[in-house]
């Protein structure tokens, strides 16, 4: 995993306590460390029956503290240390018991100890088994904890170690990694700033079972979804159908057909500062589609008609609305001959502040693959080239850009 920028000088504090599903915060802790976060480990004396301190500072790159009355290396007096120097601090797995010491300001532990002592979030991640978590005292607790601002992330449903099936799973490292990563940008520059992004290829039926698409893998949406997340924008990300995992905290509108996204988009944007519009739209469909399996015996002739414009119709809305919402409309062009050309006549025709162009001849870039290799076109007639990045990479320069257009002195 490279390093992510939300991530780079951050401190955030795990909180490990006895439960079997300890074992999953090292992966945890593992995921923040490579993300370029400085990971302090506090285990309770049950925790470090399920998984060692060691464990925790092969994976982290610093030493596990289970010691209330033990001096860190940073003061005499570790829970304030850590507690005045943390960022975050994230409770994961946190069984009933220790939800109840949490929310009864209890502190015969160091964890208990610096959770009172901080200042930073703090999320919880509940993990226990058989009825626990649904047991009126454990509801008591939650609601409590929520109401002093604590963040509680799951349970999950699913199969406990003592066999039961239940609500008490503690989320997986993925996505308590994207919930943490959310909580960190929460007051980033675009906070309270409403980002629409499309991704995906769309899907044209021909019949119920066939239909005409691309090979768009929706890489690149989503990578831009994740980008305006991690500057705390508020992202709606409509997506034509893909296996790609949810960007933590994206509101989601799945589409299927280009008519579809058209009025997804079109409603979305009608309260959104920005629109990137990534997704591969179809530009033909079937003029009929058949109401039945189309059978092999006979090849059938398919007449072809357009599609919508999505680009040109968010246009054309933009242009009636008292608002002119959205602000800032950031288009991309795959083309496979006059790229600058075709791409700046997008610029004029669509009255888009940006495009990103890319050469779909190009095998190391574009669809399929993890990086891109894209031409930046501006309504100012401004073109930058950029070399082959990763499509995180992309991303981020292009919300870079839609950042300084919706900056308070660019109005």
């Amino acid at each position: 995993m490279e390093p992510i920028p939300v991530f780079l000088n951050k401190k955030i504090i795990l909180g490990v306590t006895g439960s079997i599903a300890a074992y999953k915060a090292a992966d945890l802790a593992s995921k923040l460390h490579q993300a370029g976060a400085q990971v302090d480990v506090i285990l309770t004396e049950a925790a470090a029956r399920f998984v060692t301190p060691l464990t925790f500072q092969s994976v982290t790159g610093r030493p596990a503290h289970t010691d209330l009355w033990a001096a860190s290396a940073e003061a005499h007096i570790a829970h304030v240390a850590l507690a005045e120097q943390a960022d975050l601090l994230l409770i994961a797995p946190a069984t009933a018991d220790t939800l109840a010491k949490l929310a009864h300001g209890l502190a015969d532990n160091l964890l208990t100890v610096t959770a009172l002592a901080a200042r930073c979030p703090v999320l919880v991640a509940p993990a226990m088994d058989g009825g626990m978590f649904g047991h009126a005292a454990t509801q008591a607790n939650l609601e409590t904890l929520a109401a002093r601002g604590v963040g509680v992330l799951g349970p999950a449903e699913g199969r406990m170690a003592s066999g039961l099936v239940g609500l008490g799973r503690m989320l997986e490292p993925e996505e308590l990694f994207g919930r943490v990563r959310l909580a960190l940008a929460k007051s980033g520059p675009l906070a309270g700033r409403r980002v629409v992004v499309s991704a995906g290829g769309t899907q044209e039926p021909i019949d119920p079972v066939r239909f005409i698409s691309n090979r768009s893998s929706g890489k690149q949406g989503y990578a831009l979804a994740q980008a305006a997340l991690d500057r705390g924008a508020q992202v709606t990300l409509i997506t034509a159908p893909t296996a790609l995992p949810w960007p933590a905290g994206a509101e989601g509108v799945a589409v299927r057909t280009a008519q579809e996204m058209a009025e997804a988009v079109l409603l979305a944007c009608a309260t959104a500062d920005a629109l990137l519009m990534a997704a591969a739209v179809a530009d033909f469909r079937p003029a009929v589609v058949a109401e039945h399996k189309l059978k092999k015996s006979a090849v059938p002739e398919i007449v072809l008609e357009k599609t919508v414009d999505i680009l040109s119709a968010v246009a054309e809305a933009r242009a009636h609305s008292p608002t002119h919402r959205p602000t800032v409309v950031v288009g991309f062009a795959a083309e496979s001959q006059n790229l600058l050309d075709n791409a700046r006549d997008k610029v004029t025709r669509k009255r888009l502040n940006l495009i990103a162009a890319n050469n779909i001849s190009a095998t190391d870039a574009g669809f399929g693959v993890d990086t891109n290799r894209v031409t930046l076109i501006d309504s100012a007639g401004g073109v930058e080239e950029l070399p082959l990045l990763t499509k995180a990479q992309v991303a981020d320069i292009i919300i870079n850009r839609v950042e300084q257009w919706l900056a308070p002195q660019s109005w």
